[in-house]
């Protein structure tokens, strides 16, 4: 048997799964508005990225000066979607070693 109480935890839940999807809905615009914002904004440039899958891209956008970094997947369509974001950039040189060179 539910209770009032159980009912309106459950009631609860629907909606900050409602809320949460139009979050996640709102972190999505054209591409060009998304690297906008950046460029402007965070002063981020594009750092790295590649291929998902056969419809998307990731990419890592950042400002060293400043630490902040932002994923980025774009579909096929031209719709970016920002999926992580944060602070504390740093920039890993990568390991290069030449062939013949003892390592």
């Amino acid at each position: 048997m539910r209770t009032p109480l159980k009912l309106a935890g459950l009631a609860t839940a629907a909606v900050m799964t409602l809320a949460g999807d139009a979050a996640a809905q709102s972190n999505c615009a054209p591409r060009d508005v998304i690297v906008e914002r950046l460029t402007a904004g965070y002063h981020e440039g594009l750092a790295g990225g590649g291929l998902r899958s056969e419809t998307q891209v990731l990419e890592v956008w950042a400002a060293p000066e400043t630490g902040t970094w932002t994923v980025l997947i774009t579909r096929a369509d031209g719709m970016t979607c920002v999926m992580a974001s944060g602070t504390n950039w740093h920039q890993q040189e990568p390991n290069l070693v030449l062939m013949g060179t003892p390592s």
